[in-house]
């Protein structure tokens, strides 16, 4: 009888992740956990403890710090199945998984599932003939040397990758090699997991040539098992039920979809909302029963299809998810930093990225040409971005993969203010407050088009007075606004008083607040 050898990778919630651990090896599997080495360590202590005495789980023995798009994510993978294939020798097969993922089916149904399906059930599809790819890099993700993180460094990941494009640093691709590409939820027999394992250590050319490649947990795995299994022995699909919008995010499932769930053809569904408490408790009750019977009807994606174009067409019979889920997400910080001065706000996130290890975002909401990842046309427009507020920054939090991020706002945007202030997220703001030369004022009537180059200097002087009144106006309004966690940055304040406010409005140690606090060119103009 089949023995799966779960392959966790995770990164946060940690009653989450032993609660799946517990679940999962209840029914006698296994699993083998690799913890995102930048996360907490309070949270990994939290989680070894829980699962000291627990005989079928294991840690992978050395913890990478993971980021996407990076090989890490691929060691990671490696670390964990090594461990596995250690410590359970019994374990006849090895089943990937991330945190956001839940059984759909029983134990029971999945050993007999895997007992009379004696293949490798992976997405493997050639990566230059197929459409797996729909925007973006496709052969660049491999000629070129990839050695920083798209999201993190986003300069030097491009500064990179046109500097070796420009000099014609192409480099060949293993000459015995297939590329495949594909869906990194896999679940693999423990044959093909010894033959990767082996090829690992043999090929170090191979291992060099994927290391710098992007978004290698997309190839590399597929690429080795169309290598090393006979064609008739894979099956080109996963085993993992998930769907993408029309936005290129995954969907998410609520308690509604408990049977919907059930009639896939899958064993296991991502991502379960970490709200959809009801589901997770269903689903985790039917893991461990017997003798049930399941109709699969397998009409998830075409239901989604469906409904979503009829929503895109005017015909629909709910709301959009803009209207319907409004929340951010009840476990996530937006810190926002409200400045007039954009360049003083920019110079400030320059500062906080170098020690703050959560994705920043300069003026979503005011500045057209703020870089952005592809959200599937969302973010193409102000109008846009503003008029689906919430759609945009649920969509930025998972496109990040994160729980807390830093946004820049106009002191003008007192209507997103309120919006996010009311949201059940936590909702943090940082006002930074500036003094303001005639000269500056002048300038900044120039670039809202309150006067022109041909602007009469007395005209000018008259209006001034006007503006300072406008934008101190807006500053006291959030003031008076009386908004929880909110916080004030100075120009005119002392260098510990402002520490202070930005030691608690990041969360951050108070000596580095202070350097950041200190730097003479923070309120240059």
């Amino acid at each position: 009888m089949a023995k799966i050898a779960f392959i966790l990778l995770c990164h946060k919630d940690p009653d989450a992740i032993i609660a799946q651990a517990e679940r999962l090896t209840a029914a006698g599997d296994y699993m083998a956990i690799h913890f995102d080495a930048r996360a907490k360590r309070s949270d990994y202590a939290r989680i070894r403890a829980a699962l000291e005495d627990n005989p079928g789980v294991v840690f992978a023995r050395k913890r990478l710090k993971c980021g996407w798009g990076e090989w890490s994510l691929v060691g990671a993978t490696l670390e964990a199945v090594k461990a596995a294939e250690e410590a359970f020798p019994r374990a006849t097969h090895f089943y990937m998984l991330s945190g956001d993922c839940m059984a759909i089916k029983s134990a029971e149904y999945a050993h007999g599932f895997l007992d009379e399906n004696d293949a490798d059930f992976i997405e493997s599809f050639d990566f230059f003939e197929s459409d797996w790819i729909k925007t973006g890099f496709k052969e660049e993700r491999l000629i070129y040397r990839h050695f920083f993180n798209e999201r993190r460094r986003k300069r030097l990941f491009y500064l990179s990758f046109n500097l070796q494009k420009t000099l014609g640093l192409t480099r060949r691709i293993p000459a015995d090699l297939q590329i495949m590409i594909g869906s990194q939820w896999w679940c693999l027999r423990r044959r093909t997991i010894e033959w990767i394992l082996d090829f690992c250590k043999r090929r170090r050319d191979v291992m060099r040539f994927f290391r710098t490649t992007w978004i290698p947990d997309e190839t590399f795995f597929q690429t080795l098992v169309r290598h090393l299994v006979p064609d008739d022995e894979i099956r080109s699909r996963t085993l993992t039920f998930l769907m993408f919008s029309d936005y290129g995010m995954p969907v998410t499932f609520y308690n509604d979809h408990y049977d919907l769930l059930l009639a896939q053809d899958y064993l296991f569904a991502r991502k379960i909302s970490p709200e959809a408490m009801e589901l997770k408790a269903r689903l985790g009750r039917l893991f461990l029963e017997t003798g049930v019977d399941f109709e699969i009807s397998n009409e998830g994606q075409s239901l989604y299809r469906f409904l979503t174009a009829r929503g895109r067409t005017g015909r629909r019979f709910a709301q959009r998810f803009w209207e319907a889920e409004s929340t951010l997400g009840r476990d996530r910080e937006l810190m926002i930093i409200a400045c007039k001065k954009w360049h003083v706000a920019k110079r400030l996130v320059s500062e906080v990225r170098k020690v703050l290890n959560v994705p920043a975002i300069e003026y979503v909401f005011d500045e057209e040409s703020t870089q952005l990842p592809d959200l599937g046309g969302i973010q193409k427009s102000l109008e846009k971005r503003t008029r689906h507020r919430r759609a945009m920054m649920r969509m930025l939090f998972d496109y990040y993969e994160t729980d807390r991020m830093i946004i820049c706002l106009d002191p003008n945007n007192m209507d997103l203010l309120e919006d996010f202030f009311t949201d059940r997220s936590k909702t943090r703001l940082l006002q930074v407050e500036c003094t303001f030369s005639d000269a500056y004022l002048e300038g900044h009537a120039r670039r809202v088009g309150l006067i022109g180059e041909r602007t009469r200097p007395e005209t000018v002087q008259r209006l001034l007075p006007t503006i300072r009144a406008d934008v101190y106006f807006e500053t006291d309004r959030i003031k008076d606004a009386q908004f929880p966690n909110f916080f004030r940055l100075r120009e005119w304040a002392g260098v510990e008083e402002n520490a202070d406010q930005l030691s608690a409005f990041l969360g951050i140690g108070r000596e580095v607040a202070l350097e950041i606090a200190g730097l003479d060119y923070l309120f240059a103009d």
